[in-house]
């Protein structure tokens, strides 16, 4: 089934990519590789949550802020290369969780986007990760993720 095909049936409809906040583009492609900025838990234009992991925000939240992050990735991803059955795989999902001081659970709340770039990419979709607590994200968002893919021609 192609990674079309699985958005279709976990009912995910792709939305525009996201205007860059600042000066850079969405996606860059070099070589085989596509780099993602930066990408927040934008729907419709505004973040689906805002605050802190273990203050204003539980884990679930989280996860689903972060799942909402990595549709929103996909499309930029798309809108780069025109078609997701270019992607050979997913090489790496770095995950920034705006987190209290005292929450060290950034891991589940990454897994929201890792879970479903497995489900829309399936093996392809296997991939290095990082999940790091920091202080602040942009527009006091709770989750930031960037990625790495490798794609065909």
């Amino acid at each position: 089934m192609s990674p079309e095909d699985k958005l279709k049936e976990l009912g995910i409809e792709l939305p525009a990519p996201a205007k860059p906040l600042g000066i850079y583009v969405p996606a860059l492609r070099t070589g085989d590789l596509v780099y993602l900025s930066g990408m927040l838990p934008l729907k419709d234009g505004a973040l689906v949550c805002t605050g802190k992991l273990g203050e204003q925000v539980d884990i679930a939240q989280g996860a689903s802020a972060a799942r909402i992050a990595a549709i929103n990735a996909i499309a930029a991803l798309k809108a780069e290369i025109g078609n997701l059955e270019k992607v050979k795989r997913c090489v790496r999902l770095s995950g920034y969780v705006a987190s209290a001081p005292d929450f060290t659970d950034q891991p589940k709340v990454v897994n929201g986007a890792s879970e479903l770039i497995g489900a829309v990419f399936g093996e392809k979709g296997r991939h290095t990760r990082i999940a790091v607590g920091v202080a602040s994200l942009p527009l006091g968002s709770p989750v930031e993720l960037d990625f790495i893919f490798e794609i065909s021609d």
